[in-house]
């Protein structure tokens, strides 16, 4: 398979893994590097009908009843305001009028705190259930379907927004094209992913949560996102290394992967309520004693994660 970002066909392997987090498959995949640019990729990537089969059902948050949920919910709407501040700035800075549009918005947290500031949102989804969830818990609207293909007018958004969404993307080009077209002139995108060029990565290595293998196809460093939004007509604007949600958290699942509550979510593993708020005790303490160590990878330019703001070209 050719790179994805320069073309080039010759790879050198870096490791094997399989799914450590959700345990979907007990299958080997190679993750390679790009001898010509560096890019980092799954190689060969899943044909698209396996590929469902490594989206288990609620592979994204929707709160439920109990007490340890509850408290979770909150712990992410605290955790959010991190990302927040970073989407109400763009909108700020972007077009006055337009759409808020959430790519991959899942159970549509995010979309609910930006709609309680006034803003006009919406969100787009490929699960019917998520979007079902945003709507019941959160209020807001999911569109169901393709960026692409979405019923939405041209130069209609003043922002769009993907949060871990292009790593899992086999054409991001077109994809971001796609946003690219949606978004107002002087309209704001905004992308956040996991960096592989991270200390997170290097300490972890395959067992680095941000690779997530099979889910992830390509894995970026800073550089490569560079490339891939000016390549579809895109300039970054602003830069962020450090998310309180995502870079203490990503530490503690490749630390534990068996604690992660999402992960014990997704895998239905059976627990009492008790034993299920004491998992996530546990978990939320690694978290806490990840922080130091991942504001200090972040405040270096080397942080675990990259959430850029870029300004669509004239």
């Amino acid at each position: 398979m050719n790179c994805p970002l320069c073309g080039q066909s010759e790879t050198r392997t870096l490791f094997q893994a399989t799914d450590r987090l959700y345990r979907t498959t007990d299958q080997i995949f190679q993750v390679v590097e790009c001898t010509g640019c560096g890019l980092i990729r799954l190689d060969p990537w899943p044909p698209l009908d396996e590929l469902r089969r490594y989206y288990p059902d609620e592979y994204w948050f929707a709160p439920h009843s109990d007490t340890a949920s509850r408290l979770e919910e909150l712990y992410r709407r605290f955790v959010l305001r991190d990302h927040l501040r970073f989407v109400l700035r763009a909108a700020e800075d972007g077009p006055e009028k337009g759409l808020l549009l959430d790519v991959g918005c899942g159970g549509g947290l995010l979309l609910r705190l930006v709609q309680e500031r006034g803003l006009q949102v919406a969100g787009l989804e490929t699960s019917e259930a998520a979007a079902a969830a945003a709507w019941e818990h959160n209020r807001v609207r999911v569109l169901c379907g393709d960026l692409a293909q979405a019923p939405l007018a041209r130069g209609s958004c003043g922002v769009l927004t993907m949060f871990h969404v292009v790593e899992h993307l086999p054409d991001a080009v077109s994809y971001l094209q796609s946003a690219r077209e949606l978004l107002a002139p002087g309209g704001r995108l905004i992308i956040q992913v996991p960096n592989v060029s991270s200390w997170q990565f290097l300490l972890f290595g395959s067992h680095w949560n941000g690779v997530d293998v099979p889910r992830h196809l390509v894995n970026y460093r800073e550089r490569d996102l560079e490339r891939l939004l000016e390549k579809c007509g895109f300039e970054i604007v602003r830069r962020k290394h450090f998310s309180l949600r995502d870079n203490p958290a990503g530490f503690a699942s490749s630390l534990a992967p068996g604690l992660d509550p999402m992960a014990r979510r997704v895998r239905r593993v059976r627990e009492s309520a008790a034993g299920k708020l004491a998992k996530d005790l546990l978990y939320f303490a690694l978290v806490v004693a990840a922080l130091p160590f991942t504001l200090l990878e972040a405040a270096c330019g080397a942080g675990s994660t990259i959430m850029v703001e870029a300004r669509k070209k004239a």
